[in-house]
């Protein structure tokens, strides 16, 4: 990974518009560690101080956490989703999960209407992605690939601002669906997602919009 020298003045704000971008682009995703300050000075070309300030500022701004003894982490992908993540922390559980069932019904609805060709292909490859992770047993890969899977669902509905408030409170649900997962995979909280792609993929809204609903209020109810 290659990071593109500032030139102009502005160093600290060119500095952080870089480092932002690496976390936007998805080079850097949320949960990895980012490079050292040594080797971003070397990197960008510039003084330590000034790499130092634009670290500071984006973890001011809930993109990145600095843990000591440990290095500096992504927690979020946008100024927005770090503020979600700090504010809905300690929110309660059941009115996370009734969030993200308002959000995912209503985005499987218009998925069912306007899925593409490439929209299901997608779902169907993370549906199997999701099944396998399952299988294996490792919980926080299918925490992830079940992410995946929702997030696919609401990109498929074509709402752009759907797609990004859904997107900016990701870690937010990653964390509760965690949670609600443990760290032990149970062949009784396996819940099938393939009725959701099937009607998807058959433009049934009123179907893909229940199944939906019921997902994130499923394991709610079943660890109460």
């Amino acid at each position: 990974m290659a990071l593109t020298s500032p030139r102009r003045s502005a160093l600290s704000d060119q500095v952080i518009t870089e480092l932002r971008n690496q976390i936007t682009s998805g080079a850097w995703p949320v949960g990895s560690r980012i490079p050292t300050e040594p080797e971003l000075v070397e990197q960008l070309g510039v003084a330590r101080n000034t790499v130092r300030e634009a670290v500071r500022a984006l973890a001011h701004n809930g993109l990145l956490a600095i843990r000591q003894g440990s290095g500096t982490y992504v927690v979020a992908t946008s100024e927005l989703a770090g503020v979600m993540a700090r504010r809905f922390a300690d929110a309660d559980p059941r009115h996370v999960a009734e969030l993200r069932s308002t959000l995912e019904s209503s985005a499987a609805r218009l998925a069912a209407e306007r899925r593409t060709p490439k929209d299901l292909r997608l779902l169907e490859t993370l549906l199997a992605r999701r099944e396998e992770a399952w299988r294996e047993g490792d919980a926080e890969r299918f925490v992830t690939a079940d992410a995946t899977l929702h997030l696919a669902v609401v990109s498929a509905s074509h709402n752009d601002v759907l797609v990004a408030l859904y997107a900016d409170l990701g870690h937010v649900l990653r964390d509760r669906l965690r949670t609600d997962v443990g760290p032990e995979l149970r062949p009784e909280d396996h819940l099938d997602h393939a009725r959701l792609v099937t009607a998807i993929r058959a433009g049934d809204g009123e179907a893909a919009g229940a199944e939906a609903a019921s997902h994130a209020l499923h394991c709610l109810v079943e660890r109460a």
